[in-house]
């Protein structure tokens, strides 16, 4: 189908889409992202329920005492449940973790509920993940999991929580890395079997590494414990920030995406990584993949993009229908200055990709303004739309608009 602008009949600017889709009826699709069509940054929801082709949209409304919001994750459980996740906040203070719940398919959404609140600027809980359990061989099959970061000058750390109830209720935090380090978004799949598979990438102060811990008990713990060492998945080179191009002025954060195969298929139960990683002296797109996540395959690039090239914000889904890997991610590889959205495509359990390109037009970063933005949002989303396609959500200042909105496409 051809690429749409969801949000293109609104004011303000748009950013960082999630989306979901209802996996018993591919025709209903949930999107949220970062929208300031009302003023200050608020929590947009777009729902479509023909497959992609026409949007509705709405903002979701805020708990009192906070004035913006960011940072929105969407995913679905059985059989009309959407969750969203959102950071809530004040300027730089009370950094908070809300969710909603719709349970009709996203018609009507339940009032904000806390997950975790924070406090002045002490703590700043923020950027996080949802995850819910929808495979058919889990006996945790609806969990669903928030990872958040919060944040802190001097160092940061990494938390998951959990709700049996679909987001109505959530329990105490598990801290899943180290708080001695730097940590940027949480990374959460769940496995054939109900794992858990939460994963990070601790950037620094140095050596920056790709780190996992995996639940086998539907989220009470974490091995191996906080203790000792994380499952290691990868060394990472973090990609320069702002990328190294002329009039490029946007942050790129090196985050870890997790993938896992909940299919029948012959790869069912492999666990699948992807971040953008520096190490061959440009940015690009890094594959790694498990039988379980505790044993990883050397990383290798997946885009097939020239050398030079700039390929960042990956975001992987896995079929669960085939097993398909989609990773789609940023690149200047057409132009070398305005971008696009690839999906690196693999119908082999990852032994092989092929890429091809979902926008069909390259867009400016920058939009029409003369100055460099500073912001394009730190993430977009893939998802998997029955049978076996690509659903997949970004921002770009494509004309005629040339505002910052959310596209969807395949």
């Amino acid at each position: 189908m051809p690429v749409v602008n969801i949000t293109a009949g609104l004011g303000g600017t748009q950013f960082e889409p999630s989306i979901a889709v209802n996996t018993l009826n591919p025709n209903v699709l949930c999107v949220v992202a970062v929208d300031t069509s009302s003023g200050p940054t608020g929590t947009g929801f777009y729902r479509s329920i023909d497959g992609g082709l026409t949007w509705t949209t709405e903002i979701l409304p805020q708990p009192a005492g906070y004035a913006g919001a960011e940072a929105p994750t969407i995913d679905y459980t059985f059989p009309q449940t959407f969750i969203v996740t959102v950071h809530v906040f004040n300027d730089l203070n009370d950094g908070t973790i809300i969710s909603y719940t719709s349970f009709d398919d996203g018609e009507t959404w339940s009032p904000p509920v806390f997950v975790k609140r924070g406090y002045g600027t002490i703590v700043h809980n923020d950027e996080p993940f949802i995850s819910v359990d929808r495979s058919p061989g889990s006996p945790f099959r609806g969990n669903a999991y928030v990872g958040y970061t919060p944040l802190s000058a001097s160092a940061t750390a990494i938390f998951v929580q959990r709700s049996l109830d679909q987001g109505l209720n959530w329990e105490e935090p598990d801290r899943i890395s180290d708080p001695r380090g730097f940590h940027d978004r949480a990374a959460l799949a769940v496995g054939f079997s109900g794992q858990v598979y939460a994963g990070f990438i601790l950037t620094g102060p140095i050596n920056p590494i790709a780190f996992l811990r995996i639940s086998y008990d539907g989220g009470v713990t974490y091995q191996p414990p906080v203790q000792r060492q994380s499952t290691f998945i990868s060394s990472v080179v973090k990609a320069p920030s702002p990328l190294p191009v002329p009039n490029y002025n946007f942050r790129v954060q090196t985050n870890l995406s997790l993938g896992a195969d909940i299919s029948n298929g012959p790869y069912s139960g492999s666990v699948y990584s992807v971040w953008n990683d520096a190490r061959n002296g440009y940015t690009d797109i890094l594959f790694c993949k498990s039988p379980d996540g505790l044993l990883w395959t050397a990383p290798v690039s997946i885009t097939g993009a020239p050398a030079g090239s700039q390929n960042f914000s990956p975001s992987i889904t896995v079929s669960p229908y085939t097993g398909t890997i989609r990773v789609i991610y940023y690149t200047n590889r057409i132009d070398g200055f305005l971008l696009d959205v690839f999906v690196a495509e693999s119908f082999d359990g990852g032994a092989s990709f092929a890429n091809r390109r979902v926008t069909t037009t390259s867009f400016n970063p920058n939009g029409i303004s003369p100055i460099p933005t500073e912001l394009i949002g730190d993430y977009i989303t893939a998802a998997t739309i029955a049978p076996d396609n690509l659903a997949a959500v970004w921002n770009a200042t494509t004309l005629p608009t040339g505002k910052m909105d959310i596209y969807y496409g395949t």
